[in-house]
């Protein structure tokens, strides 16, 4: 038999028997509507569609002490002869209807607009599910926190009594099935650990946090209750409590309404103390928050705190103090609190959602970002299989985004962009990111812009992918700062494809330094476009026609300058050399160039007008080269501590000799690989493979989650 309480009066006008029973008949089943509201309101007009409801004087059932309070086992006893009717309705505080439900045997609902507990609030967490079951206790610990539990004022005659209930919401005619079915919290004696140890997180703003000291606490009596008790007369609540084992310091939470009071109510009990300096002044922590895990199953399982912390630690959320309590049904930390919905988010993530999330802001749409964001699209269902959840959140150009939490479309981003496009803006993207649980800055732009703002972006918590080498080979303190910030915030900085495209040039090289090794020499054809252009020289074809064919295969910049100069390459040498190590500015790299000085001042169209013109010198270098036994490669190296970017003529033992039709070769001389150097060889050519490396490294973020 089902009892369904309506919590909130204002609902009253969304009951109705069809929503309740799922049929325009009576129920086929005695079934009890009642409503909040003293006994003195019974005589309020019947809900329409209860048909010929009985209604019950709740007090004519419930008998109470001299105190008003319920005597439930005289009410049990007064309710055995009361004849259940088919359809009843009476007002009642829920302490009667608990009592009542528990006296005749029926199965109580409580319906109310905010219905059942969740995981955590949906402001941080959209998809945050209801809490199937609490234990009382674990309610009672709960609905404190408004966003996230169960009205205290429903959890407490439930636990009061002892009563099992299901609360859940009445959102209006015929979203409310049966008042007995599944759905929304249940709420009893047991706490059912199946989905996992922690039930839900919850969270406090607005916190402030003062802390009494000093040499003369440890081992004096009563200096707690000092505290605490003027505290209480000052009318303060007190949040959390925490001590520290050596006795020297108290410390404790209020609201920030409160902190004022709080703090003179405390320097007024020690005031002889403070003067005597036998105490610190009293400390004060404000713009906290407060941060909950609550589960009675966490204290039958190790690690839950472990677990916790180290998530705030990944989020980079500082934590100020930690409180449990001696039941383990939950864990507290203070902590600042523009960081708590970070680290409320990365929490959820490590205990509720098994999908790894990762939000993509890719900047840049050119050809390297059209090629990744189809790989994207190709690679959804492979992805989600693995259980990886990779939404792309933002698309941008240099001067258009678009923007969904939901979601962009990969495989239309185009359209979308031009369409409902807005002008570009990094501090939305910003506090975007910040929102979500592992934001990561994809930037595949050429420009300065971007790697400017990549401090803003670690600070807001993204990781950062970048195919662009601006911030690596820009100032030296730039690329020194970013690389600190990144290991100071804990932070992934990813830059594999600035210098091998799909090749894992940089990863090799920090696992060699790592493993104790150095870097002697270093050798390489770090451009696909000129590997291909040089490649075709030998097979006889002209330069200029080699320039052409490789601009036609979409291998060079649209101006194809930009790769003939060599800047692109000495800029490759540059992060090489301070990955090894090296203190080097980018004038430091010796470079010789394929264009003479006045073609470079030419307009685009001007230069390949003239691109024959370079033909005959081109030729001759060919033919001697071949007279001796060697071809012609553009090779970037590292010697002495010195870099240099240049042709060279190869003979038929080099190693790169073999290197041409857009392969990269990187060959490294170090302590641990010599005479015969470590060589990484592969295709280096074209947006495809770079966008490749650039999804690889967008995946290895994920190594930052499934850390243990």
């Amino acid at each position: 038999m089902p009892m369904l309480y309506v919590h909130d009066p204002a609902l009253l006008a969304s009951l109705c028997v069809p929503a309740i029973t799922g049929s325009g008949r009576e129920p086929s089943e005695p079934l009890f509507i009642a409503v909040n509201g003293g006994t003195d309101d019974f005589d309020v007009a019947q809900p329409a569609g209860l048909g010929t409801a009985v209604r019950v004087d709740a007090s004519s059932l419930v008998v109470r002490r001299a105190d008003s309070s319920i005597d439930a086992e005289a009410t049990r006893a007064r309710c055995s002869g009361f004849a259940v009717p088919r359809l009843a309705a009476f007002r009642c505080s829920l302490d009667e209807a608990a009592v009542l439900s528990s006296c005749l045997g029926l199965g109580l609902t409580v319906a109310c607009e905010r219905g059942g507990a969740r995981q955590c609030d949906r402001a941080i967490v959209p998809e945050a599910r209801e809490v199937a079951s609490l234990s009382f206790e674990e309610a009672a610990e709960l609905s404190r926190f408004a966003d996230t539990g169960v009205d205290p004022s429903i959890v407490g005659p439930l636990a009061r009594y002892r009563v099992p209930a299901r609360v859940r919401a009445l959102a209006g005619p015929g979203a409310y099935a049966r008042p007995d079915a599944t759905g929304g919290t249940l709420i009893d004696e047991s706490s059912d650990s199946r989905n996992g140890p922690v039930k839900a997180i919850a969270r406090q703003y607005g916190v402030a946090m003062l802390s009494v000291s000093g040499a003369c606490l440890p081992g004096m009596a009563g200096m707690a209750a000092r505290v605490f008790e003027s505290v209480a007369r000052a009318g303060a609540s007190v949040l959390l409590i925490t001590q520290s084992s050596s006795e020297y310091s108290i410390c404790f939470c209020v609201g920030s309404g409160d902190e004022a009071v709080a703090r003179a109510a405390v320097e007024g009990e020690f005031r002889a103390e403070l003067e005597a300096k036998e105490l610190d002044p009293v400390g004060v922590a404000r713009d906290l928050a407060i941060l909950t895990l609550i589960g009675d199953g966490m204290r039958r399982i190790k690690g839950i705190a472990g677990k916790c912390f180290t998530q705030l630690a990944r989020a980079d959320v500082n934590i100020v103090a930690i409180a449990q309590g001696s039941s383990e049904r939950s864990i507290s930390a203070v902590v600042a609190g523009e960081g708590v919905d970070r680290g409320v988010r990365m929490i959820y993530q490590a205990f509720f959602d098994s999908a790894m999330p990762i939000d993509l802001f890719v900047i840049g749409c050119g050809n390297v970002g059209s090629a990744l964001l189809s790989q994207l699209a190709a690679q959804a269902g492979r992805l989600e299989g693995h259980d990886v959840a990779a939404r792309v959140v933002a698309v941008a150009n240099s001067r258009r985004m678009l923007v969904s939490r939901e979601g962009v479309d990969p495989a239309a981003w185009k359209g979308s962009l031009d369409a409902d496009g807005v002008d570009l803006d990094l501090g939305v993207l910003l506090a975007m990111g910040s929102s979500l649980a592992n934001p990561v800055l994809v930037d595949c732009t050429a420009g300065d812009a971007i790697p400017g703002a990549y401090p803003d972006f670690m600070l807001a918590g993204f990781h950062v992918v970048t195919p662009n080498k601006r911030g690596n080979a820009g100032p030296m303190d730039r690329y020194l700062a970013l690389k600190a910030m990144a290991l100071r915030h804990r932070r992934k900085y990813l830059y594999e494809t600035t210098v091998g495209a799909g090749l894992p040039v940089i990863e090799n090289l920090q696992n060699l330094l790592h493993a104790g090794d150095s870097l002697e020499s270093f050798s390489g054809i770090l451009s696909g476009s000129l590997s291909f252009l040089f490649g075709r020289l030998e097979d006889g074809v002209t330069f200029s026609a080699a320039v052409r064919e490789a601009m036609e295969k979409g291998f060079t910049e649209p101006d194809p300058r930009d790769d003939l100069s060599g800047a692109d390459v000495a800029r490759k040498v540059l992060i090489l050399a301070r990955e090894a190590g090296l203190s080097m500015e980018l004038k430091d790299v010796a470079l010789e160039g394929l264009v003479p000085e006045p073609f470079m001042a030419l307009s685009k169209d001007g230069f390949l007008s003239r691109l024959a013109e370079l033909d005959p010198s081109f030729e001759a270098l060919r033919a001697k080269a071949a007279a001796e036994g060697k071809a012609l490669r553009f090779v970037g190296s590292i010697e002495g501590g010195r870099g240099r970017v240049g042709l060279q003529a190869v003979g038929p033992d080099h190693p790169l000799r073999a290197v041409k039709g857009g392969e990269n070769a990187l060959a490294f001389t170090t302590r641990y690989y010599k005479p015969v150097p470590l060589l990484l060889r592969g295709y280096g050519a074209g947006a495809t493979v770079t966008a490749a490396g650039i999804f690889a490294d967008i995946l290895r973020t994920l190594n930052w989650i499934r850390e243990a």
